[in-house]
């Protein structure tokens, strides 16, 4: 596909040649330093193809920088130093765009593919680092795309990658015309884009909000926003002549009776649903449908007008709740979540009824009571009769507003919304209208009950709502300083539970073990340890896997090429800068014999190709080998003897006759779930070893360096002294080769090997059980999420222990299911086994205080598909029909509760069932409080 020149050409028509990789990088990263110092409304950036993006920073070496930040050791820094990337052809985004890339479309009618995620799609550019590159790539097409601010009270910047599509319907022959502004341009810009588009007069037309093929108001040009007039994606506007020259299509009802064109604004009638009366100013005592009358934050609009049905109240016997809420544009996932909620039996008793009282307008954390108000017009249209399906559009501009980041028309996570909506809807109803300080104290030994009382007693001093009665349990969080044992306890309210998949908390790693003296051959042994672990952890492990003796250690090292790079010696080391790709080893000794001298024993053979590696003629092949030497001074020959007995386990004979089972066998035969076998299978008799070693050939031994750079032969009656890292080079021969069977020591298996990781998981059975045990489990921080010791007075990688103290009357679970990387989002499928009926939660709960903690399960919010590009769903049960519905969108339809379980599940939204001795309970501490 041809590649059309954009348009930025340096002012002597001429394209000048690249400058160097170095200055490419240089350039690029001052002129962003340059952009992210002078961010403001208006900048422009470009949208460029991650692909060609990533072939830049490759040619650059920006990926290379980025591996030394990352780990500092002689092997990556090696490696990066090594990978030489081609220089990238002419800018191509192709890929990205849905026409334009033949050159044969203007620059703002180019149209991006959609469901694009940064990063992983494309990347964002300053128009000077775009002008940059393409002075010195060409290529296009030109994306260009202005930067926007958003919020109301937590202001941020955000690039439109996707500005407002508009389908506008001319009345008088029903063309179609597309229109594409920002979402912050305003009413009057787009009735100047309209007029013009049309060749009309601006007084001589009326512009209509068309959603769904329906009059919703009338728009009139003003700074007003199409954000703040709800206007969507891709949704219909309608332009009307006042010359008489109109269609009947859209003047006259069914009948061909002329409509009167007017806005249909809320009702003012003085029924309201909370039953209070309504007021004079158009406020009432009860639920206020118009948020703020007169106001320029208000909209002037509700979703009642949005739905495809007229609006009409409860009437006996019919059924409630089974409304669907349209999609305004990868909308499934504010859908899914507002159905799980809205479905939830104290919620919907709360806002049914009369709340204003509630509504905190003073919070500065909150948002003026609007969310509230408007989640709870949202939530009483869902719970009247007679609708099909809403279209929630004055909840989405509202959560535009308060809060940026899902604004847009992007896909976002139902959590995160959920997240948000949990807390905005507390502030927004919290009792508490000026909340006092409370400095915290430390635990100092108390009980545990003392601190969770006080702890709890603070929280409700500032925080009280109806979401803290409802959604707010306490855990107990236990940080110990691996250091000096600091010991910190606190007791912090939860409003969710977020639940690690057993296999995103663990890794399994496979480590080879060799002994270090003549007791047997390597072995690899697969381990299962905490992500976040430590080095002491994979000890651990591999100690209980390979049967380690008491007076036995392990050293760890990594192998590359051919040679060892890195001892992890350090136990605190985390298991993080150990990569997937990597080659451990472990070496098997007596812990009295780790004090001596260290021997590393190098191979190298002579190949019969020709190569010059080392000068030599001589290429390094294996796993160098380790054993310690005995005495105050060590002799050449001592070392001779050292190496040979070392070697004795690989040979043939030896080999043949110990050893039965293929190394690729045992990779995952010899792990923490399999029994320990003897080591007496590959043990020699001393006599054996002896009477063998007689016939050893003379070995060709060369002393070396650190690097493995210089070679001395090494003499016999050499003396060294003890203490010091001796290391010598082993020059292999055909005669060693008949000898000993090198295969043991060459093609070391990778820390993780997917396939095989793969295969293990599926195999594994998940309960949400095993979920809440991950979650409770002793773990390391992660190196990103240091805790400050106040002993220390510093930043400690701590062990963290969660323990649940105090459980609400309707808790979230929120299974993780999506992993992120730098360029990877990744999803894990696993089905997740979780109870309908009968959770019994009280196992985990510390706090004993007689309570029964049994949960019946009654909504689910379920994601389909991969991140990014996939779909929301919700399950949700009526508790007073006992039945079970699907909402998908505006579809909603009923499902056997034993269909309701799948791997889709993301969400878990369970109800406490209340005991006759939990409401006695209640009913005693009531009376007393009275």
């Amino acid at each position: 596909m041809t590649i059309q020149d954009s348009g930025f050409m340096m002012e002597d028509g001429v394209s000048c040649l690249p400058c160097t990789p170095e200055e490419q990088k240089r350039i690029v990263t001052e002129l962003k330093t340059e952009s992210e110092r002078n961010l403001k409304e208006g900048n422009l950036y470009f949208v460029i193809s991650s692909s060609w993006f990533r072939s830049w920073e490759r040619y650059v070496r920006i990926d290379a920088d980025r591996n030394l930040n990352q780990s500092s050791d002689y092997r990556n820094s090696n490696m990066a130093s090594s990978v030489v990337a081609e220089m990238p052809g002419p800018i191509d985004n192709s890929d990205i765009v849905q026409n334009g890339s033949d050159g044969e479309c203007k620059e703002d009618e180019i149209q991006l593919r959609g469901m694009l995620m940064e990063g992983q799609d494309y990347v964002l550019v300053p128009q000077k680092v775009w002008e940059k590159l393409h002075e010195w790539y060409k290529g296009g097409p030109a994306l260009p795309r202005k930067m926007i601010l958003q919020g109301v009270y937590h202001r941020n910047f955000d690039v439109e990658v996707y500005p407002l599509c508009l389908n506008l319907i001319d009345s008088r022959d029903e063309s179609q015309s597309v229109i594409w502004l920002s979402r912050k341009a305003s009413v009057s810009e787009l009735f100047q884009r309209v007029c013009a588009l049309r060749g009309v007069e601006q007084d001589k037309v009326r512009v209509w909000d068309y959603f769904n093929k329906r009059k919703h108001a009338q728009l009139f040009a003003s700074n007003k926003s199409l954000e703040e007039s709800n206007l969507q994606m891709d949704q219909d506007i309608l332009l009307e002549h006042v010359d008489g020259h109109q269609s009947s299509r859209f003047g006259m009802d069914s009948t061909g009776n002329e409509l009167a064109l007017v806005s249909m604004e809320p009702s003012r009638s003085s029924f309201t649903i909370a039953g209070g009366p309504a007021l004079s100013n158009g406020h009432s005592s009860g639920y206020k449908s118009n948020l703020y009358p007169g106001s320029s934050k208000g909209s002037g609009l509700t979703d009642i007008g949005d739905s495809f049905d007229a609006h009409n109240f409860v009437r006996k016997g019919e059924t409630r709740g089974l409304t669907g809420l349209q999609n305004l544009g990868n909308t499934c996932f504010m859908n899914s979540a507002l159905q799980c909620l809205v479905h939830t039996p104290p919620l919907v008793e709360y806002f049914l009824k009369d709340y204003s009282d509630e509504i905190n307008t003073q919070n500065p954390l909150g948002m003026h009571g609007e969310l509230a108000l408007a989640f709870g017009e949202l939530l009483r249209k869902l719970w009247s009769s007679g609708q099909t399906a809403i279209a929630p559009r004055v909840f989405k501009g509202k959560l535009a507003r308060f809060a940026p980041q899902f604004s847009g028309y992007n896909q976002h996570d139902s959590q995160e919304l959920l997240a948000f909506l949990l807390d905005g809807l507390h502030e927004d109803l919290n009792r508490v209208k000026q909340k006092p300080y409370i400095e915290m104290k430390d635990a100092d030994g108390r009980p545990d009950e003392e601190v969770a009382a006080e702890s709890w007693i603070n929280h409700k001093a500032r925080n009280d709502s109806v979401i803290v009665d409802v959604c707010q349990g306490q855990y107990k969080s236990t940080l110990v300083c691996p250091v000096c044992s600091k010991i910190s306890i606190t007791f912090d309210p939860f409003m969710y539970l977020s639940l690690p998949l057993p296999s995103t908390i663990t890794r399994t790693m496979t480590v080879t073990v060799f002994y270090g003296d003549r007791k047997g051959l390597p072995m690899p042994y697969t381990v299962s340890v905490l992500k976040n672990g430590f080095c002491k952890d994979l000890l651990l492990a591999l100690r209980t896997a390979c049967c380690l003796e008491t007076d036995e250690n392990l050293l760890l090292a990594e192998v590359y090429e051919n040679k060892i790079y890195r001892y992890l010696e350090v136990p605190l080391e985390p298991l993080v800068s150990i990569k997937d790709d990597e080659h451990i080893v472990a070496f098997r000794y007596q812990k009295k014999g780790m004090e001596k001298t260290k021997l590393v024993i190098f191979h190298r053979w002579q190949e019969k190709s020709t190569s010059d590696y080392l000068k030599s003629g001589k290429e390094l092949f294996g796993t160098p080998l380790i054993t310690y030497l005995e005495g105050d001074q060590i002799s050449g020959a001592d070392i001779e003897t050292a190496v040979s007995e070392v070697l004795f386990p690989f040979k043939r004979t030896y080999c043949s006759a110990k050893s039965q089972i293929g190394k690729e066998d045992n990779l995952l035969s010899h792990s923490l779930n399999e029994p320990c076998s003897s080591s007496d299978a590959h043990s020699v008799e001393s006599a054996e070893f002896e009477d063998t070693l007689s016939t050893d050939l003379s070995l060709q031994l060369h002393l070396t360096d650190d690097r493995v750079m210089t070679f001395k032969p090494l003499k016999k009656d050499t003396l060294f002294e003890s203490g010091k890292i001796l290391r010598v080079v082993l020059d292999w021969t055909d005669k060693e080769r008949e000898l000993y069977d090198a295969n043991y020591l060459k093609d070391l298996p990778e820390v993780h090997k997917a396939g095989i990781a793969a295969k293990k998981t599926r195999q594994e059975a998940i309960s949400l059980s095993s979920c809440l045990d991950a979650f409770l489990v002793e773990e390391p921080l992660g190196p990103d999420d240091m805790w400050y010791c106040p002993r220390c007075k510093e930043h400690r990688q701590a062990v963290k222990k969660l323990d649940l103290w105090k459980l609400p009357e309707i808790i979230v679970f929120h299974l993780k299911r999506f992993t992120y990387g730098r360029y990877l989002k990744n999803k894990i499928d696993t089905f997740v086994n979780f109870p309908i009926h009968d959770l019994d939660l009280g196992k985990y709960v510390l706090n004993r205080d007689g309570q029964s903690y049994i949960y019946e399960l009654y909504a689910i919010s379920n994601h389909y598909g991969g991140l990014g590009g996939g779909h929301y769903t919700a399950y949700a049960k009526l508790v007073e029909e006992n039945s079970w519905y699907h909402f998908d969108d505006s579809h909603v339809s009923h499902v056997n509760e034993s269909d309701i379980k799948t791997s889709a599940a993301y969400l878990l939204f369970y109800k406490r069932v209340r005991s006759e001795t939990d409401m006695e309970a209640e009913e005693s501490l009531h009376s007393h409080s009275v």
